[in-house]
């Protein structure tokens, strides 16, 4: 039987925080090849490994301010708005001040690491105080008490059970995604490049209607399932289960089904097209209804598009209220093929497509729920790995 140990953060690593060159000055980041991470990198982020964000800065902008760059494998926690986002350094990279990322000491498994911090990510963010927002200081991080194998070894063992979980959800996102790549291609090879196709010029409302999700009474919440009520989702639950709650039966129109477009209606992720969640309710999506059924792969590949996402935007707004609604749906024109077969031949090669990304979706949801439930029970010891060859 392993022996575990009660100890500190700053015990079993280094705690860095991070901070922001000035946007006022340009050298800080034009041409900057340092990764440079925020938490906003991560909330769309699924895998483990990040390589850089969406901006990088300059050795000027490294200088300016307190950040630091962060060797390969420090495991990067995100200390505000939200708490809790965790990713591992694929490469050297640096963050801003929404971190208080961890340095892994010699006597311990970066991901292992990784999985500690999930584990006791409520504990942390617990932790957490502030008036407008909750924060984890970097003294608060480092005085946090976990509960650690004393031999790397288990926590290696450890580590690979859970890894080989995520290893095989992450290759399945690669699939989904080159399947998804491929999709688009086509639309774009058969819908935007050739130019021998004849089309006529009409408004997106006249492929498709939608309805837009609302935000039910927080007093209507329950945290699990019970006779009577639905799965109410927002944007975040697509990509984890760790926030779902239930509400009273709703109009069946604001249900989701597998098969369904949702976009993502206002918010930072205004514009993004995810899947359906069978029987749930949304809010801040957007359900797609097609006026013909061979309009949906069209509609999710055109949705799907730079051109949509852009003029979604540019009607929206960038704030973190933005939103669009109907009216800005009805501006939307687009140039649609007089001849409805030549959709309907696309529908037909796409929705294999489609449907085999699902199967694949749904996949990883039944393997992150066994990673999830192995979770609390290999953190805590109550499953022995001793016997674990890895």
């Amino acid at each position: 039987m392993a022996e575990w140990i009660e100890c500190k953060i700053s015990d079993i690593g280094t705690v860095v925080g991070g901070a922001t060159p000035s946007t006022k000055k340009p050298e800080n980041y034009e041409n900057g090849t340092i990764a440079w991470i925020t938490p906003k990198d991560l909330s769309t982020f699924t895998g483990r490994y990040i390589q850089r964000g969406e901006r990088s800065i300059t050795e000027i902008g490294l200088k300016s301010c307190s950040t630091q760059l962060l060797p390969k494998d420090t495991v990067l926690f995100s200390s505000r708005a939200p708490i809790g986002y965790v990713a591992i350094a694929a490469n050297e990279v640096c963050t801003n001040q929404g971190f208080k990322s961890v340095i892994p000491n010699e006597n311990t498994d970066p991901l292992f690491l990784y999985y500690l911090l999930k584990y006791n990510k409520d504990k942390i963010e617990g932790m957490g105080s502030g008036t407008t927002f909750k924060e984890v200081s970097g003294n608060t991080m480092k005085n946090i008490v976990v509960s650690v194998p004393t031999d790397k070894k288990v926590q290696k063992r450890i580590s690979s059970m859970l890894g080989s979980i995520d290893e095989k959800i992450e290759e399945n996102e690669r699939i989904n995604n080159n399947l998804e790549q491929q999709a688009q291609a086509l639309y774009e090879n058969i819908f935007c490049i050739h130019s021998d196709i004849d089309t006529k010029h009409i408004s997106l409302s006249d492929l498709m209607d939608y309805a837009g999700g609302s935000q039910p009474p927080a007093s209507e919440f329950v945290f699990s399932e019970r006779d009577g009520y639905i799965r109410f989702v927002q944007i975040r639950d697509y990509d984890t289960d760790s926030h779902i709650t239930y509400i009273p039966d709703s109009p069946k129109n604001k249900l989701c089904e597998e098969h369904d477009i949702m976009i993502a209606r206002y918010g930072a992720s205004l514009g993004r097209i995810c899947f359906g969640i069978n029987g749930a309710y949304n809010v801040a999506l957007a359900k797609v209804f097609p006026k013909k059924s061979f309009f949906r792969e069209f509609l999710r590949c055109y949705l799907s598009s730079r051109t949509f996402y852009e003029g979604i935007n540019n009607k929206g707004g960038r704030s973190a209220q933005a939103g669009f609604n109907q009216s800005d749906i009805n501006s939307f024109e687009i140039d649609f093929p007089v001849d409805e077969t030549i959709v309907k031949k696309f529908e037909c090669t796409v929705a294999p497509m489609f449907e085999q990304r699902l199967q694949l979706k749904k996949e990883n949801q039944h393997l992150a729920s066994l990673r999830d439930t192995l979770l609390p029970k290999l953190m805590s010891g109550e499953l022995d790995v001793s016997n674990v060859e890895i």
